[in-house]
């Protein structure tokens, strides 16, 4: 049923949109899925998208190769609104690639849709990247000055200028090329008519792993993509590596070095689905769990019962009520069935954003000491009213647990954060945080406790936390960029 704009003008009925509602949490970056030599190639991409569904949920698409030609279906929405039986009837082949899209670099929009698919001197190709380019205006300024015209505002298609404009060779050189001047974050899948190519920047900032699939090669974002389809995880894309996968079976060519590695270690705290393994095949549920473990050892509370915000907050708080030995439920309901847009009563209700999403168990709550485990805070707007809902809900106590550092600077590394200025860490103390949410009491993970957690510490990007931006030089092979 559509929804008449000019009515709720007249009525005055307000529209919520799911953006509005999860405007205070981080958003996924971006998904990617690539299967190599299987007849249902694009079928098989199109469940890895929709495992992926976490990673973006503003548009998608699938470019496939029958050996001859590109064909390419993508639009706004959700994977499952947008390929039906007849759509991917249109992308045969046994080659395919796809993405599913959360804008951090340019407008939503179906022109930014990916994978972007063009023709240029080499033949047909296409592109899908998860990530974010820190140089990508500059790039973007110098190619238009030698006369390239965008079609979008992606800074993904400046990785296609680049591959089409080197002066390089073939495509691997000139892919090579490209890697070496683009600075940031990428994750990239790329499709000829003959072959697929996985790239990951030096610093390896977004997963990217391997697996078989009935002989098939797959590639993907997650490792929740290959349980969906039967696949069998492998490896990972190497930091800097570039990844050639056709007749001839894998090859490996490492173009880029670094001389150190930087791993996003907001996957493990929120973006990755809990069933997912990332960076060397270490389970994202896992982690959680010890997070939340580390999180009771540091902050301890004398509290009747633990519960989540759902669905991100579970895995650490049921960490949590281990190592303390308290009661875990879910004081929290979750609605899975939230729709993309809302018509807001007349008659003013409470929250009533919130309570879309989400609804006490007063019964669980009533008179209890309640301990609340969630994974960050960004605004602290939702925070405010889900501490309000519990204690309308019958709780005596509400204290807030944060299964991560006070989160103070944005990602310049393709994560929707807001500007500085926005993130209540930024401006405010625990203590004045803890005021403003009405929280009995407020404690956030310490960095150096998360930081314990995770092994190889050193090789994690925790900027968001400590500032500690990741910065490029030439003596990586790549170009320097200035984040402060």
């Amino acid at each position: 049923m559509s929804t008449n704009k000019s009515l709720i003008r007249k009525s005055r009925i307000n529209p919520i949109t799911y953006a509005s509602l999860s405007s205070d949490k981080f958003h996924d970056e971006c998904g990617v899925c690539g299967v190599y030599g299987h007849p249902e190639a694009s079928n098989l991409t199109y469940l890895g998208l929709h495992a992926l569904q976490h990673r973006g949920q503003e548009g998608a698409g699938i470019c496939s190769s029958d050996r001859r030609q590109l064909y390419i279906e993508k639009s706004m929405g959700l994977v499952t609104d947008i390929f039906s039986e007849k759509r991917l009837k249109r992308i045969p082949g046994d080659m395919a690639i796809g993405h599913n899209r959360y804008s951090t670099a340019g407008a939503s929009s179906l022109k930014n849709v990916q994978p972007i698919m063009v023709n240029y001197s080499l033949g047909a190709l296409a592109i899908a990247h998860n990530g974010n380019l820190v140089n990508a205006v500059e790039l973007r300024t110098e190619l238009e000055s030698q006369g390239a015209i965008f079609q979008s505002t992606s800074d993904s298609e400046v990785v296609v200028h680049m591959i089409a404009s080197s002066r390089a060779g073939n495509l691997y050189e000139r892919l090579i090329d490209t890697m070496r001047k683009i600075s940031g974050a990428f994750s990239i899948l790329l499709m000829t008519e003959n072959e697929m190519i996985a790239m990951r920047d030096p610093y390896g900032f977004r997963p990217l792993s391997i697996g078989i699939h009935d002989g098939a090669y797959v590639v993907a974002s997650e490792t929740c993509a290959f349980d969906l389809i039967g696949a069998t995880y492998q490896r990972d894309v190497e930091p800097g590596e570039m990844v050639i996968i056709n007749r001839d079976g894998l090859k490996s060519i490492k173009p880029c070095t670094s001389s150190r590695q930087a791993r996003c270690i907001f996957e493990f705290i929120y973006f990755a689905r809990p069933d997912s393994n990332i960076y060397g095949n270490l389970n994202v549920d896992a982690m959680r769990k010890e997070f939340g473990r580390q999180l009771a050892r540091e902050f301890p509370v004398d509290a009747d019962i633990v519960i989540p915000v759902p669905d991100s907050g579970v895995p650490a708080a049921i960490g949590y009520a281990k190592e303390s030995n308290i009661d875990f439920d879910f004081g929290l309901i979750r609605n899975h069935y939230v729709g993309r847009t809302f018509i807001e009563p007349r008659q003013n209700i409470r929250h009533f954003g919130v309570k879309i999403k989400l609804n006490p168990v007063r019964q669980l709550l009533q008179g209890k000491r309640v301990l609340v485990v969630d994974d960050s805070i960004v605004r602290g707007t939702t925070s405010k009213k889900i501490v309000k809902m519990i204690r309308e809900g019958g709780a005596k106590e509400v204290h807030l647990r944060i299964s991560s550092p006070p989160t103070i600077g944005p990602c310049f590394y393709g994560i929707d954060t807001p500007t500085r200025k926005e993130l209540i860490a930024s401006t405010h103390s625990i203590e004045e945080i803890k005021k403003y949410i009405t929280a009995d009491t407020l404690q956030y993970m310490t960095i150096e406790g998360l930081l314990k957690v995770v092994p190889n510490p050193e090789h994690y990007c925790s900027a968001c936390f400590d500032d500690n931006y990741p910065v490029f030089t030439r003596h990586d092979k790549v170009e320097q960029i200035e984040l402060f």
